[in-house]
């Protein structure tokens, strides 16, 4: 038996994919269950039956073994239900046309790990400390992640955010701790402020602890995270020599224990409620691994302008951290990037965030530039001083707080 679950908030033209030896593609209306399966039957694809208040059971023609039972329980976390001030106050409105103003679409920097065997080291270093310096992004290919990893990794992804919302927000889900689940912003005062997506945020540490009755993530997030650290901290270290900071400065201070994995979904969002999927922010880490899928949103600024980034699955996205700024003294930048929501269709990505532990310190290097630019501070005292700004001005204020 295979389960899928689609939510009852759905778009009239929804499809449902299911990824199974043949592809049943079946129009789901926001109709009656027994209209849904009658329509099912006639397209000629399954035969369906209602079973029970709130699910369907369907069986695909000429495959006696492949079953599909498609709930009705709502998957979708309740935006609008939760929050009715900031959606229906025209007030908590942003009213702001510019909100989801996009310059262009942009194809990032490429690097190529595989040429590091052909290329003169220091060339090819210099090529990749330039996208840090210039755009804060870059994308690698041939980085060693094999793609079944990420293919694995999307469907227990899939598996995980198609539970009912109310399975989700237990407290004990999947054996991890109550705040790792999120969605919305409960602290927002207006819709700049909301986060039309969800999240779990997993400390890596936490990984080996991952479990349910129904999925078993742990094996496949595992692989990943462990191949995401080895990666980030290989890229960490060429950009460290670029800075002519010692290689084994990561090595000491980012135990694979203290980086952070989190996965998230970006469910449709109409159009009409000017809200975006991530807000304008800045990574509070070394460097980020994203890996995306196809669908698009990801968007950073550039010049004071924001650019769309041309998604590409077949790529892993690298992103200058804030910690990373501060340690190259300015040289590396931590660009700001945001997330717009599809108007029809999911999206989903996965971020590695490569961390050191909390009581690493951070000082700026005076190898490139001088004088130092931000005073020197722990990972602890950053992330403190983070947690203060946003109780108190609902953002992040950042690496302004420790300029010298």
């Amino acid at each position: 038996m295979f389960h899928l679950l689609v939510s009852r908030k759905l778009n009239p033209e929804f499809c449902l994919e299911v990824p199974t030896r043949t592809c049943l593609n079946a129009y789901v209306k926001a109709m009656s269950l027994q209209k849904t399966a009658q329509m099912l039957a006639y397209e000629g694809v399954c035969q369906a039956y209602v079973f029970g208040p709130r699910s369907i059971l369907i069986q695909q023609m000429g495959f006696t073994n492949l079953c599909f039972f498609i709930s009705m329980d709502d998957i979708e976390p309740p935006f609008e239900e939760t929050y009715p001030t900031l959606f229906h106050n025209s007030t908590a409105r942003a009213n702001d046309k510019t909100l989801f103003a996009v310059d262009k679409e942009c194809e990032l920097p490429l690097i190529d790990l595989a040429r590091l065997n052909f290329w003169s080291f220091d060339q090819w270093i210099e090529e990749m400390a330039e996208a840090a310096s210039q755009w804060g992004f870059f994308q690698v290919m041939n980085h060693g992640i094999p793609q079944k990893v990420f293919e694995s990794m999307r469907k227990e992804q899939m598996k995980i955010f198609h539970q009912p919302f109310r399975k989700k927000s237990e407290q004990n889900f999947m054996n991890l701790s109550a705040d790792s689940y999120r969605w919305g912003n409960p602290k927002a005062t207006s819709l700049r402020q909301f986060l039309w997506s969800e999240a779990f945020h997993i400390p890596v540490a936490d990984i080996s602890k991952l479990e349910d009755e129904s999925i078993n993530p742990r094996s496949s997030i595992g692989l990943f995270a462990t191949k995401a650290a080895n990666l980030a901290e290989r890229l960490a270290e060429y950009l460290a020599h670029n800075l002519r900071i010692k290689s084994s400065y990561f090595r000491d201070n980012c135990l694979p224990s203290s980086s952070y994995l989190r996965m998230n979904r970006y469910p449709p969002c109409p159009p009409s409620f000017e809200v975006l999927g991530l807000i304008p922010h800045t990574d509070s880490d070394f460097l980020t691994l994203l890996y995306q899928d196809h669908v698009g949103g990801l968007q950073l600024k550039k010049d004071g302008r924001w650019l769309s980034v041309k998604p590409n699955p077949d790529v892993l996205i690298v992103n200058v951290g804030d910690l990373f700024q501060a340690l190259s003294n300015g040289v590396y930048k931590s660009v700001e990037h945001r997330v717009v929501s599809h108007p029809k269709v999911e999206r989903y990505s996965v971020a590695y965030f490569y961390c050191p532990s909390y009581e690493a310190v951070i000082e700026s290097t005076e190898n490139i530039i001088k004088p130092a630019i931000y005073r020197k501070f722990s990972f602890r005292e950053y992330k403190q001083q983070i947690q203060e700004d946003v109780r108190a001005t609902g953002n992040k204020v950042g690496l302004s707080r420790f300029l010298l």
